[in-house]
């Protein structure tokens, strides 16, 4: 169901793999969450969009502050420390606390710098680490994408909703 007309300013491919993920899910009778940092809630928005999604959509949390990633989804203060907000471990963290604290067997995470501001040499603008947690299974990746602040972060919800497809496939 293309969300022709929406508010949200999304690349359109991302309305298609809500609509598989939500078959996904309710075909399994799973429902999942959410942990986002620089897409500030977008993918919960683009979830929610669907009607019908208190089917399969349990929550979402936007931790854009590191004490928020510490307190909301229980992230160690060491990982942020030795790693940094955007990195593998701290995604990682993120999926699982959502998981975790949501109760659901699927949940994905995006931290990562949007721009335009923030970047540095080791991670510049548009390094965006996703996490996923399906049935207990952590998996992190790293993206370089490329564009304004907007298209980071819509390239980001497109690439975590694709990823925890991905994941649910290969899940079985």
């Amino acid at each position: 169901m293309a969300q022709a007309g929406s508010a949200l300013w999304l690349p359109h491919d991302v309305w298609g793999l809500v609509d598989a993920l939500a078959d996904a899910l309710r075909a399994r009778g799973w429902r999942m969450a959410s942990a986002e940092s620089c897409t500030g809630g977008l993918v919960a928005a683009a979830c929610t969009a669907r009607a019908g999604s208190s089917d399969w959509f349990e929550r979402g949390w936007v931790t854009y502050a590191n004490a928020a990633k510490v307190e909301e989804l229980g992230v160690p203060v060491a990982l942020l420390d030795a790693h940094g907000a955007v990195s593998e471990p701290v995604a990682r963290a993120m999926a699982a606390g959502a998981a975790q604290r949501a109760g659901v067997p699927a949940a994905l995470a995006i931290t990562g710098i949007a721009g335009p501001t923030g970047g540095s040499a080791a991670k510049p603008v548009g390094t965006v680490w996703l996490g996923w947690s399906v049935a207990g299974a952590l998996q992190a990746q790293c993206h370089r994408f490329d564009g304004d602040r907007a298209t980071v972060r819509g390239q980001a919800v497109a690439a975590a909703l694709a990823g925890l497809l991905q994941r649910l496939s290969a899940a079985g």
